[in-house]
């Protein structure tokens, strides 16, 4: 009797077991996300790549956070106070928090980042200037640090939510040495650093000990996908549950919605689009010849021919969503004759040619600069195009100042304030204005960063947009919406207008 009943022990455990085992394999779950680029390095200040951000948003956390409703909230931060008139900032800590190896989460690890951030390693890459109004970074206890500014910082706390302010770990990446860190992500987000394979993919798995909960997903995978016509089929085959912005061709759009099993989801973004002009060499160095360019070129039917309406004209390098956009401002209207008088004004000579620099995967954009070029055709130039590889065009060609006549700047805008945009795109000797220097707007660009009345510093801002409307410095385009091609079976999945997307809440059934 005693070896049949335990017998029956073992079987009843086998039993158990087994059901136990696949209830946990009915829960497991993964999301697989196309992004249409490898940033090439995960360390969060060695980029300003949005789909660094649609990865990284998922592995680090800042001291603030802001949700897809772009209202700011507590991150590794539970609060904060702004003394001194604004130039002193303290911030208490969540406490208990660790990051992904174990090692602790502290004002030490605080300290670190932004020393890091503005010290040598900092230098090296495109985030230091953004955080420039940081003189120092206190630590008054474990939990509690003082950010000492230079002046006043109006942005500083949304800036604080992303990109080079997220917080990393000081002694992982001393023991590992800054190399390893950029292709072994640490940090104390929902999600884990679990493999990477540059211009493949890069694989998460959920962060079960997380301070805001456990994710619901068990693995978050990215595939690098820069084809988009690749991405879209991805999606339809069921191998990709999602397509993040820019990847999807507004031609397609309709595919997917008559697709049973796949959607289109939409929303406002602060992301524009532009070509911007080198106002150093060629034709364009002479402003009558830009906006003679820019009176070439008919935007609105663009928007109406090759975006489907997901679109809307700019007058500045903004969206209307960012503060400091100025809704009385006029793009230049399209006026083909105009533009032939300012260039016959100018002495150029039909049949003149005029590069323009684009990104070779953004299919969308190639349609809308072969628009471009048609029209610039139209005026009597000769508009060829020089497709690049997204990461040779803005890491080799535009920062050295290589780029031809006109070249395409997309830019996010994330922090939603013009600034953000105005200050990297203008001010002398930033990476993104590799052309032109302006004493007259870099003092302008300087002044509203530490100004704290909001009417005042508005007003600043506004004026630069005009500003540098007025000195053509680059043909704004469009805002496009933030375009999300999506599986069915993903549910709870929330659009985020900068595509800094945090997917703790998602499943997929």
């Amino acid at each position: 009797m005693s070896s049949k009943k335990n017998l029956a022990s073992v079987l009843k455990t086998l039993v158990v077991t087994s059901s136990l085992t696949v209830a946990s394999f009915s829960f497991a779950s993964t999301l697989t996300v196309s992004s249409p680029q490898d940033p090439g390095s995960w360390d969060p200040i060695d980029t300003f790549l949005v789909n660094w951000a649609s990865v990284a948003t998922n592995i680090y956390d800042g001291l603030t956070y802001r949700g897809p409703d772009l209202k700011l909230q507590p991150g590794l931060a539970t609060s904060w106070e702004q003394l001194d008139d604004g130039t002193r900032i303290r911030f208490t800590l969540r406490q208990g928090v660790k990051f992904h190896n174990g090692e602790a989460f502290n004002a030490a690890s605080v300290k670190y980042t932004f020393d890091r951030l503005m010290g040598d390693e900092g230098k090296k890459g495109p985030q230091r200037s953004n955080y420039s109004a940081i003189d120092s970074v206190e630590v008054i206890d474990d939990n509690t640090v003082d950010f000492h500014l230079k002046a006043a910082d109006p942005v500083l706390l949304t800036k604080l939510a992303g990109y080079g302010a997220m917080i990393v770990p000081p002694k992982y990446i001393q023991e590992k040495g800054e190399d390893f860190f950029n292709t072994h992500p640490v940090g104390t987000g929902p999600f884990k650093f679990a493999s990477y394979e540059p211009k493949v993919g890069i694989k998460l798995e959920a962060y079960t000990n997380h301070w805001g909960g456990a994710p619901k997903l068990t693995n978050l995978n990215y595939r690098f996908i820069s084809e988009p016509s690749t991405a879209v089929a991805e999606l339809q085959s069921g191998r990709v549950d999602l397509v993040i912005p820019p990847t999807i061709p507004i031609g397609m759009i309709t595919t997917i919605e008559k697709d049973p099993n796949l959607k289109i989801v939409t929303t406002i973004s602060p992301t524009v689009y532009a070509l911007r002009f080198n106002t150093q060499n060629g034709i364009t160095k002479d402003e009558k010849v830009r906006k003679a360019l820019i009176y070439g070129v008919d935007r609105q039917a663009i928007i109406d021919s090759i975006l489907g309406g997901q679109a809307a004209q700019i007058a500045s390098f903004q969206s209307a969503i960012s503060f400091g956009d100025d809704p009385t401002m006029k793009p230049l209207p399209y006026d083909p004759k105009k533009a032939m008088q300012l260039l016959k004004e100018a002495g150029i000579k039909p049949g003149t040619k005029i590069q323009i620099d684009i990104r070779g995967n953004d299919a969308t954009f190639n349609e809308v600069s072969q628009a471009v070029a048609s029209y610039l055709q139209m005026v009597g130039l000769n508009a060829t195009i020089q497709p690049y590889e997204t990461n040779v065009l803005l890491n080799d060609i535009i920062p050295a100042g290589k780029t031809g006549e006109m070249f395409q700047q997309s830019w996010g805008g994330w922090t939603l304030d013009y600034d953000n945009t105005a200050y990297f795109m203008y001010h002398t000797g930033e990476k993104w204005n590799p052309y032109d220097s302006d004493l007259a707007l870099d003092k302008q660009l300087e002044s509203q960063r530490s100004i704290t009345d909001r009417a005042k510093r508005e007003e600043i801002l506004k004026s630069i947009a005009n500003y540098t409307a007025n000195r053509a410095l680059e043909m704004p385009l469009y805002s496009l919406n933030a375009i999300f091609g999506i599986s069915k079976r993903v549910k709870n999945f929330t659009p985020v207008p900068d595509s800094r997307l945090r997917l703790t809440d998602v499943t997929v059934e």
